[in-house]
């Protein structure tokens, strides 16, 4: 065994420099896939972003190339790139070479009072992360251009004055494929990002370039002259149950007693809609994936402000349970843009946020507004109360019948873990489990020893049943072969009276299986029993074969072996045909060739590789549009239409000669 390398003082060690980003990119972009690549992205274009937000442009360009590359171009202010005195260091060098630097520090809030870039990790995270970048600032009269690689930069800063006076930084770079498991974003991901983007920047043109062919790019411009108030009537359509709202406030606090007081500015907009319900909430320009304090904050103010309203006006009946949001959630519709001077963030990927005061001043703000908004707007006020009891007591009746249909289909199981033989399976999920009806007592004892127990039960019937195209009602519900597999497959029957007295009303929600497999041996009384149960549920729930829940399991005719090296090989053929092509490819080789056993006396492993096995077995659907077919033939050759019969054994007899099991 290899010696252990001792953990010790020269064990620890730390990232430098690109690093610290190229070898763990999940720490700051939350991903080293695709969504982080996509992250990296947002992080450059938010820096435009709050260029913009502090008044300086009013386009900002994203240009997607086909190399995969991306460009951000603002018309901002430019990123400072000089001598910076008092950290004696270029700000270049800072901005995109240094993690936790940049402009957003400022603790006078200057330069950026609602900032959606908070820690300096961006853009040189960006940077570090990218095969390449290219950085063209326009300020004070001059054109600054670097060129990074991998972390680095290459040369030195060019600077060439400017003919005229124009200001802005465009940024180019190509994600690494190296720090990247993927960099190939979408186009849907921008379109989303700067429709999302151009709703909480009102008066922003946010430009989509997509390079489609070399040269020629497709343009879109995402632009909401008056922010989330335009984008709530664009989701409301015509016909909301409300006027759409837009409230605006601002207030100050701290998260705790012994910490700084901050700014928030709340911009909400609402209605009720039948057609549509929706949140959205956004923080400083950023899209709250996950929410946080604003979506804590929205189920509180509208959950304590309807449940008193509808307390006040006796809208409750009595002893009825109050509302919960879900039954708020069903019709409402908001999108919230609120900006602080102080955010904490869950992370760096900036997808919720967890301020405490933010979310106690929005829960108050919003509890106050639709006190007034009842008061002043009464048949809106009436239609939202009688709306939200209509959604709170229809989700009660369908919990009900859940619950009900819980029990239900509980009795049913405990019914038919009482039939004799029935072996079910452990989990209780309908959609993975699978029910194999088996010819005999035999087949059972080699199925149960090869199968998953875990998904697959196992029903045995026992020899010819009744042949239920001449049998009636009556003399079909004595079997207790049928009336014992009808009740393990749960559904009930499709027959009127009360001629199935044992059995329920067919319902397939009752149905306790994925799949009902009819597993035979492939000899003739194989095929006589195989069709005899598919003639029984044609007749008692054809909707199981309508809807594809009817499967054959398809067993070999023949087991094929030679020895290949050392070891013997088998092959199983599942037709006569299939046998002649492979004793065709073993031509030269000595091998054996055996019909296959019953299913009774084969292997649990052979039984397993080519009947059970999900993998490796061959399951034949009994198709939906095969069922008026199926009817006819079933008629014809099992009914009571004996001159017809005998009319189609005599035209297509010849047919199945080779198929004849004699010796």
């Amino acid at each position: 065994m290899a010696k252990k390398k001792a953990y010790d003082n020269d064990s620890i060690s730390s990232l430098k420099g690109a690093d610290r980003v190229r070898k763990r990119p999940g720490v700051i972009f939350g991903s080293d896939g695709l969504e982080g690549c996509e992250h990296a992205v947002f992080e450059i274009l938010s820096n435009a972003i709050d260029e913009a937000r502090a008044g300086f442009g009013r386009v900002i360009t994203v240009t997607r190339f086909q190399d995969r590359s991306i460009q951000v171009e603002d018309q901002g202010r430019g990123c400072p790139v000089d001598w910076n005195e008092k950290e004696g260091r270029y700000n270049w060098e800072l901005v995109f070479c240094e993690m936790y630097a940049g402009g957003k520090y400022d603790p006078t809030g200057e330069n950026y009072e609602f900032s959606l870039g908070l820690n300096g990790l961006g853009s040189c995270a960006t940077q570090y992360a990218s095969r390449y970048m290219d950085v063209t600032v326009c300020r004070d009269g001059n054109e600054y251009k670097l060129h990074f690689q991998r972390g680095e930069i290459v040369g030195q800063m060019e600077v060439t004055p400017l003919a005229r006076k124009k200001t802005g930084t465009t940024i180019r770079w190509l994600p690494d494929l190296e720090v990247f498991t993927d960099i190939d974003i979408p186009l849907d991901y921008y379109q989303d990002v700067m429709k999302r983007q151009a709703v909480v920047n009102a008066g922003v043109t946010f430009r989509l370039r997509d390079e489609v062919s070399p040269g020629r790019f497709e343009t879109q411009d995402f632009l909401y002259e008056n922010g989330i108030r335009d984008y709530l009537a664009e989701l409301a359509g015509d016909d909301p149950i409300t006027r759409p709202v837009c409230w605006e406030a601002e207030r100050q606090g701290r998260d705790r007693a012994d910490k700084p007081e901050y700014k928030v500015k709340l911009n909400i907009a609402w209605c009720f809609s039948n057609r549509v319900h929706l949140m959205e909430h956004y923080h400083n320009s950023s899209f709250l994936e996950h929410g946080g304090s604003p979506d804590k904050a929205t189920r509180l103010a509208f959950v304590a402000a309807l449940d008193k309203y509808l307390r006040e006006n006796n809208k409750y009946t009595k002893g009825e349970s109050k509302i919960t949001f879900p039954d708020v959630q069903e019709c409402l519709l908001l999108v919230s843009s609120n900006f602080s001077t102080q955010t904490s963030y869950e992370n760096q990927t900036k997808k919720a946020i967890t301020n405490k005061f933010i979310q106690d001043a929005m829960s108050e703000f919003l509890r106050q507004q639709l006190q007034v908004f009842f008061i002043e707007n009464h048949d809106d006020a009436e239609r939202m109360a009688a709306q939200v009891l209509i959604n709170k007591r229809s989700r009660e009746t369908a919990e009900r019948t859940r619950l009900g249909a819980k029990k239900k289909l509980s009795e049913k199981i405990d019914i038919a873990n009482r039939v004799q033989k029935f072996v079910d399976c452990r989990t209780k999920e309908v959609d993975r489990r699978e029910i194999y009806i088996v010819e005999g007592d035999s087949a059972l004892g080699a199925c149960k020893q090869s199968r998953d127990a875990e998904f697959q039960g196992l029903m045995p019937v026992r020899g010819k049943i009744l042949n239920c195209l001449k049998a009636d009602y009556p003399r079909i519900f004595k079997s207790d072969v049928i009336t014992d597999l009808m009740k393990v497959l749960g559904c009930g029957v499709e027959v009127q009276g009360k001629a199935a007295k044992e059995l329920s009303q067919f319902d397939l929600n009752n149905l306790r299986w994925s799949k009902v497999v009819i597993c035979t041996d492939g000899d003739v009384d194989g095929f006589q029993i195989r069709t005899l149960i598919l003639t029984m549920l044609y007749r008692l729930c054809p909707t199981l074969i309508r809807e594809g829940y009817v499967y054959i399991a398809e067993t070999p005719l023949f087991e094929i072996t030679y020895k290949e090296k050392s070891a013997d090989k088998t092959w199983f053929a599942y037709s006569e045909k299939e046998k002649a092509d492979i004793v065709r490819q073993l031509e030269g080789k000595k091998f054996t060739v055996q019909r296959s056993k019953g299913l009774g006396e084969n292997d649990p492993e052979m039984m397993w590789l080519t009947t059970m096995n999900p993998e490796t077995r061959r399951l034949v659907r009994v198709l939906p549009d095969e069922a008026e077919e199926t009817a006819r033939v079933f008629d014809l050759l099992l009914g009571d239409n004996l001159a017809g019969r005998k009319d189609y054994i005599a035209e297509n007899g010849h047919l199945y000669l080779d198929m004849i099991d004699v010796s």
